[in-house]
């Protein structure tokens, strides 16, 4: 239940009420009200075994009516749990992975971490839509947005030093083709990943992590240790730094940090499942008793 929140939580003020006039008639299930003070206890004894009075009868009938009355408030409250896997995140929200394809990345030791570390970031997206854009001399828009992230993990994974004709490292470019794709998508909010060594950080990344951050998007770096440019350019567009063998890191961020902006633009209930109604159901079980025939 740890994933449990409440929509509507200031309901839970009735709770108190409810439950001072449960103990009260708690209290009260035995009696009849003034009829035991002005009976005589051996005609209210006779009463009884006559089947004529019922003792406790209307305490329990109260309590029964307490108890659904409970549930209701519960229900009110709007008890609800997320939905990790909810396709309203279409269109919403989603995210750019931008890879250095340049020479000095593929034919580096740590490439195969780098697509290791992408591939780990794919597994944590849910059900956000993600597009992948390559750069080195020049960038191309490798794939579109899709939820479907099998397929994207396969092109992910065919990239290599080939796959870019134009020799160079111009990481801005990647930058500048993936807010050409959140601006054709009209996406709410984004996150851009750059996957890189370091090469051709300067003030034209910078220029555009900040024209990123302007919009709503997020930034984020993956680059070898002690990269320190890729550092600065994390905090201009609003993201965080991983190392290509954070890859489980940067998924629990790419999958918590879209949901937290999508409830800061008051869009909870696309991802959060109400289970108020379930409740109200359940409520109707002690109604349901008080109306047992008696019988005779």
């Amino acid at each position: 239940m740890s994933g449990l929140v409440l929509l509507r939580p200031w309901w839970l003020l009735a709770l108190p009420f409810v439950a001072a006039l449960a103990v009260l008639l708690w209290r009260r299930r035995a009696r009849l009200g003034d009829w035991e003070r002005v009976v005589r206890p051996e005609m209210m004894a006779a009463l009884r075994r006559l089947g004529h009075v019922e003792a406790g009868r209307q305490g329990v009938q109260g309590l029964g009516a307490l108890t659904a009355a409970g549930l209701v408030v519960l229900a009110l409250t709007g008890p609800a749990t997320t939905r990790r896997e909810a396709a309203a995140f279409r269109n919403l929200d989603g995210v750019i992975l931008v890879l250095d394809a340049s020479p000095s990345m593929t034919e580096a030791d740590g490439w195969s971490q780098m697509l290791t570390a992408g591939r780990a970031a794919m597994a944590g997206l849910g059900a956000r839509p993600a597009a992948l854009v390559v750069v080195a001399g020049d960038a191309y828009h490798a794939a579109d947005l899709t939820s479907d992230h099998r397929e994207l993990a396969q092109t992910w994974q065919l990239v290599d030093g080939a796959t870019v004709p134009d020799r160079g490292s111009r990481p801005w470019l990647g930058l500048a083709r993936a807010a050409d794709v959140l601006e054709e998508a009209r996406l709410v909010s984004a996150d851009v990943v750059l996957f890189t060594d370091g090469g051709g950080l300067g003030p034209e990344t910078l220029e555009w992590a900040a024209k990123l951050e302007a919009v709503g998007t997020r930034l984020s770096v993956v680059a070898p240790r002690g990269v320190e440019p890729a550092e600065v350019l994390a905090r201009a567009g609003g993201g965080q730094t991983f190392t290509p063998l954070d890859g489980v890191a940067l998924a629990g961020f790419l999958a918590e940090g879209g949901r937290a902006r999508l409830e800061r633009a008051d869009y909870p209930l696309l991802f959060l499942a109400d289970h108020g109604r379930l409740m109200l159901l359940a409520a109707l079980v002690p109604l349901l008793l008080l109306f047992r025939r008696r019988q005779s």
